[in-house]
C-alpha cells in the first residue's frame, strides 16, 4: 500500500523589497516620527519645569529614563522582526496616542492628585521604548527583500540615523518656536500625536501596503482612525480641560491665564482682589502689594537717584513706584518674557498707573544676566533686583556671586542695589544665602524685612560699595501708604529665632541657592 503525503503549503512569499522611491519616502516618514518623538520629550521637560519647578532631578529622571528606555525598546522589539511591517504600524499609532495624551495626563495628574511623578516615570517609558523600537523595525523593512553585503547596510543604516538625527531636529526646533507658543502644551503634544498618526497613515496604506495583508491594513486602519478620533477630541476639548484642571490648582477665578514661552501666566480676581502667578507661585497680591513694593524700592531710591535699573519686575509695579520720585528721570526696564509685559500693559494696567508705557521708561526684553554682561552706556544710581524665587536652576544663576557682581558694576559710584531675597522666616537658608551671595561680590550689605501679609515675613538686601548703607528714606520720597521711617527701622531687627546665618555664597558653579529652596519651607 502507498501512502500519499498531503500535497505541502507553498511557503510564505517574502515581501517585496522597497523601491528607491519608497525608501526614500519611508525615510522621510522616519524624520517625521523621529521629530514628534524628541517633541514629546520636550513636552514632557516643559511640564515638569512647570509644574514641579523642573529640578536637576527631574530632568535626569526625564532624560536618563528616556535614554534607557530607548535601549529597553529596542530589545523589546527583536522577536518581533519577522512582523517587522504591521508591528512598525501599531508602534507608530501607538506612540501618537501615548505621545499626544501624556501632557494632558500629567497636567490633570498634577491638579487633581497633587503629585505627577509616577505620570512622569510611565509616559517617558512608555514614549522612549515605543521610539527605541522603531530602529530595528525600520533597519529590518528598508533590508527586506534587497541582497546586501555589509557595505550596503551600513549605507542603509547611515541614511537611516540621518533621517532620524534630522528629524530630530525638526522636533527641537519645532516645540519652543512654533508648538509651545502657538499651540500651548496640551494641545501642541496632540497636534504632533496627529502628525505621528499621519506618518503611521501614509507607511500603512502606500509605502508598506506590499508587506502588509488585506486583515492587517483593515486593523491598522481602523487602531488609526481610533487614535485619531480621540486625539481630536482631545483637540476639542483642551480648552474646558486646561480650564478645569487649571482652576483646582488656584482659591480665586481665573481671568487670565497664558502659556508663554518661559512660564505660565496667570491673573485671579477675587472681589477685586488681582492676584499674579508665575508657574503656580504667587507674585503679589493687589491688596497688600504696596507693602512689598514700597519696601524694595524706596530705600534703593533715598538718595535721590536720576537714573534707575529694574532687572525683572514686568508687572509694572516697581517702576511705579519709581517713577513717583521727583528725581528720577529715567528707568530702565529689563524683562525676560514679553507676555508678562504685554499683561503688564493690559490686565495690569489699572495696579501699575500706565507706568511700562511712561515717556520716562526704557523696556529691554532681555535675559537679565546676559544683558548686564553685554551692556554698553552709562551707569545707574540704583538698581532694583525684582526676580521670581530662585526654585529652578534658571532662575538660580540669577541669584548667584557672578550675577551680583555685574549688578554692581552697574552702579555708578555711591550708588544703592535692592534685592527681593525670599522669607526669612520661612526659607531662612535662601534668605541668608541671597544675603551672602551679594556680599560676595564685594558689596556691603544691608538685611531688612516685613510682614507682606500674602507671603508673610519677606526679607530685601540693601547693598552698595564698601560699607553696609544705612536703611532711609529721602526727604523728597512720594508719600506711601505703608513704609514709614519707623517701620523701616524696625525691618532691621531680626528675632532670635530667625537669626542671621552665615552661609557660603551661591554660585554659577555650585548654585547653593536652589537647594535652599527644594527643601521646602520651614515652619
Amino acid at each position: 500500500m502507498t501512502v500519499t503525503a498531503p500535497p505541502l503549503e507553498p511557503p510564505p512569499l517574502e515581501p517585496p523589497a522597497l523601491g528607491r522611491r519608497a525608501r526614500v519616502l519611508l525615510l522621510a516618514a522616519v524624520a517625521a516620527c523621529a521629530a514628534c518623538g524628541l517633541v514629546y520629550e520636550l513636552a514632557l521637560l516643559t511640564l515638569s519645569a512647570s509644574l514641579t519647578g523642573g529640578g536637576i532631578t527631574e530632568t535626569s529622571l526625564i532624560v536618563a529614563g528616556f535614554v534607557a528606555a530607548l535601549g529597553l525598546g529596542a530589545l523589546a522589539a527583536k522577536p518581533l522582526l519577522p512582523h517587522a511591517a504591521p508591528v512598525f504600524v501599531g508602534v507608530e499609532v501607538a506612540l501618537g496616542l501615548v505621545g499626544g495624551v501624556s501632557a494632558a495626563a500629567l497636567y490633570v495628574a498634577f491638579t487633581f492628585l497633587g503629585s505627577s511623578t509616577w505620570v512622569l516615570v510611565v509616559a517617558t517609558a512608555a514614549i522612549g521604548m515605543l521610539v527605541g523600537a522603531e530602529v530595528p523595525l525600520l533597519m529590518t523593512l528598508l533590508q527586506t527583500g534587497r541582497a546586501t553585503d555589509a557595505r550596503d547596510t551600513g549605507k542603509v543604516l547611515a541614511n537611516l540615523n540621518a533621517a532620524d538625527y534630522a528629524g530630530a531636529l525638526i522636533g527641537g526646533l519645532a516645540w519652543p518656536f512654533l508648538l509651545l507658543p502657538f499651540a500651548g502644551l496640551i494641545r501642541g503634544a496632540a497636534l504632533t500625536g496627529m502628525v505621528n498618526l499621519c506618518a503611521a497613515a501614509v507607511a500603512a496604506l502606500f509605502l508598506l501596503r506590499g508587506h502588509l495583508r488585506p486583515a492587517a491594513r483593515a486593523l491598522s486602519l481602523v487602531a488609526l482612525l481610533l487614535a485619531a478620533a480621540l486625539l481630536g477630541g482631545l483637540l476639542v476639548n483642551s480648552s474646558d480641560i486646561e480650564t478645569t484642571s487649571r482652576q483646582r490648582l488656584y482659591p480665586d477665578p481665573i481671568m487670565f491665564a497664558q502659556q508663554s514661552q518661559y512660564q505660565e501666566i496667570v491673573v485671579t480676581d477675587r472681589g477685586g482682589e488681582v492676584r499674579l502667578y508665575l508657574d503656580g507661585d504667587l507674585q503679589f497680591s493687589s491688596t497688600d502689594e504696596h507693602r512689598y513694593t514700597e519696601t524694595l524700592v524706596y530705600p534703593a531710591l533715598s538718595r535721590d537717584p536720576e537714573r534707575v535699573l529694574v532687572l525683572g519686575g514686568g508687572d509694572g509695579l516697581v517702576a511705579r513706584e519709581a517713577l513717583r520720585q521727583s528725581a528720577v528721570r529715567e528707568v530702565v526696564q529689563v524683562e525676560l518674557d514679553p507676555a508678562v509685559l504685554e499683561l503688564g500693559n493690559t490686565q495690569l494696567r489699572d495696579l501699575n498707573g500706565g507706568a511700562l508705557q511712561d515717556e520716562r521708561v526704557t523696556v529691554v526684553v532681555a535675559d537679565a544676566f546676559r544683558w548686564l554682561r553685554d551692556r554698553t552706556g552709562g551707569g545707574f544710581d540704583a538698581v532694583i533686583v525684582d526676580l521670581p524665587d530662585p526654585d529652578t536652576p534658571a532662575l538660580g544663576r540669577l541669584y548667584s556671586t557672578e550675577f551680583y557682581g555685574l549688578a554692581a558694576a552697574a552702579l555708578n559710584p555711591g550708588g544703592l542695589l535692592a534685592v527681593q531675597s525670599g522669607s526669612p522666616y520661612s526659607t531662612p537658608d535662601a534668605y541668608w544665602r541671597t544675603v551672602s551671595s551679594v556680599s560676595s561680590a564685594g558689596l556691603g550689605v544691608t538685611p531688612y524685612h516685613v510682614h507682606v501679609p500674602s507671603f508673610g515675613d519677606w526679607g530685601f538686601v540693601l547693598a552698595q560699595a564698601g560699607s553696609p548703607p544705612a536703611l532711609e528714606l529721602s526727604a523728597t520720597a512720594a508719600p506711601r501708604r505703608f513704609l514709614d521711617p519707623a517701620t523701616l527701622d524696625a525691618a532691621a531687627i531680626f528675632p532670635p529665632d530667625r537669626p542671621r546665618l552665615d552661609l557660603e555664597p551661591s554660585t554659577l558653579d555650585r548654585p547653593r541657592i536652589v537647594d535652599d529652596m527644594r527643601r521646602g519651607y520651614q515652619r
